[in-house]
C-alpha cells in the first residue's frame, strides 16, 4: 500500500528516511555530491515521503522562491520506479501548492522530462547543467 506523508526537516526519523532515498539516489546512483544534495534549504522546505508497505521508496521537496514555487529532489528508488510512485508523489505537491496564485516551476533532469510532460509541465528555456546533470527549466500552466 502506498502512502505519501508530508513532513519537516525538524521530524529527524522522518528525515532521515527521505535523505537516505535521496542519498541512494542522486549521491550514489547519479554520483551528485553530498553537499550539492545537502543544502541549505531543507529546513525552509516542504518535504514529502513516499512507503510503499511502509518502506521508505520515495521523496521530494517544494520551497519558495524569488521566481515562485521551486519543486525539488524528486526521487525514487530504482527498484521501486515505473510503479506510478513518482506521479503519486508529484500529484500530492501539486496539490498543495496549485492554489498559491504563485508560478510553478522545476528543473527537470533530461532522463524526467517525459515524466513532467505527462503531468502537464512545460519547456522554458535552453538546457544547462546542475551537478554535473543535463536539465531543462519546466513549468506548470497557471
Amino acid at each position: 500500500m502506498l502512502e505519501i506523508k508530508r513532513f519537516s526537516f525538524d521530524e529527524k526519523t522522518i528525515a532521515e528516511q527521505a535523505f537516505e532515498v535521496r542519498r541512494i539516489v542522486f549521491v550514489d546512483e547519479q554520483k551528485v555530491s553530498r553537499e550539492e544534495e545537502f543544502d541549505e534549504f531543507e529546513k525552509s522546505s516542504h518535504h514529502y515521503l513516499a512507503l510503499n508497505n511502509n518502506q521508505p521508496v520515495g521523496t521530494a521537496r517544494w520551497r519558495k522562491t524569488n521566481n515562485g514555487i521551486k519543486l525539488e529532489r524528486f526521487a525514487v528508488l530504482q527498484s521501486q520506479r515505473k510503479n506510478g510512485i513518482g506521479k503519486a508523489i508529484l500529484d500530492e505537491v501539486l496539490k498543495d501548492v496549485k492554489n498559491q496564485e504563485q508560478k510553478i516551476y522545476l528543473h527537470a533532469q533530461l532522463s524526467a522530462l517525459d515524466f513532467y510532460k505527462k503531468a502537464g509541465f512545460i519547456e522554458e528555456g535552453e538546457h544547462f547543467w546542475e551537478a554535473n546533470i543535463e536539465h531543462v527549466k519546466m513549468v506548470f500552466p497557471a
